[in-house]
């Protein structure tokens, strides 16, 4: 199936690691062209380095508000274009209610919610029709993670925010779409799986929750979001897609 993606030009955040870099390589395999950032400068090079000549890497934080114009500046100059963008935004701090601090708190909301928000309102105002922004969000939409406090308070608002978006821009041909991911196999998940007393078995009983009896893998997460970009998804906006095995069981 031909996704559409040739010479198309995106921005992933957060595409260092994890599962802004497995987007970024599905993307740029499928023959698209990638800005990926990340905080540090070394590895945002080395990203892109890996990812070949179709991919350019920066050191960008996503709560500086002059990310947004920096970013869509790159993907011109170095494309040529912008048809796109990916966000995604390391998870902040696990902790429950009594655990994290007002300085966590006020920090992931500039990184996870606000800085969302400024690079989706910068894309909105360069995309044409046929654009796309996407956002990697997380199962915590739907249902909290226990132990995730920070996250279960500012995904669902990304979220609506989302949602609210696609209704605007919708009239205008952008689509905006939503990525809601359980129990992928990154380091992130590994990290909070370690948390615990005995990670295998924490490993092995989050699994057993998972219709499909496993953690998905990053490619697997990176093929979805791909093909949600792509014009070949072009009817589908507004839209959270559950990318879980089937962990969530609600309709």
């Amino acid at each position: 199936m031909d996704l559409g993606l040739k010479d198309r030009v995106y921005v992933v955040t957060g595409a260092t690691r994890g599962l802004g870099n497995a987007t970024a390589r599905e993307l740029v395999a499928d023959g698209a062209k990638v800005v990926v950032t990340g905080r540090d400068e070394k590895r945002a090079a080395e990203a892109a380095a890996e990812l070949g000549p179709n991919a350019v890497g920066m050191a960008v934080d996503n709560a500086d508000p002059e990310a947004p114009a920096r970013l869509v500046a790159a993907a011109r100059e170095h494309f040529g274009g912008f048809d796109g963008i990916l966000v995604s935004v390391g998870g902040p701090p696990p902790g429950f209610v009594a655990d994290n601090s007002d300085e966590q708190w006020q920090s992931a909301f500039e990184s996870v919610f606000l800085g969302a928000v400024r690079l989706a309102r910068a894309a909105a105002a360069e995309l044409a029709e046929g654009g796309v922004i996407g956002f990697v969000l997380s199962g915590s939409v739907h249902e909290p993670i226990p132990g995730l406090t920070i996250s279960n308070g500012l995904r669902p608002g990304l979220a609506g925010f989302a949602k609210s978006l696609a209704d605007e821009l919708g009239p205008r041909g952008i689509r905006v779409v939503g990525l809601l991911p359980a129990r992928i196999d990154t380091d992130r998940v590994r990290e909070l799986d370690a948390l615990s007393a005995d990670p295998e078995a924490t490993r092995a009983a989050n699994e057993a929750r998972i219709p499909l009896r496993r953690y998905g893998t990053p490619q697997e997460f990176g093929r979805t979001a791909a093909f949600l970009l792509s014009p070949a998804a072009s009817y589908l906006t507004g839209i959270m897609l559950p990318v879980d095995g089937g962990m969530r069981h609600g309709f």
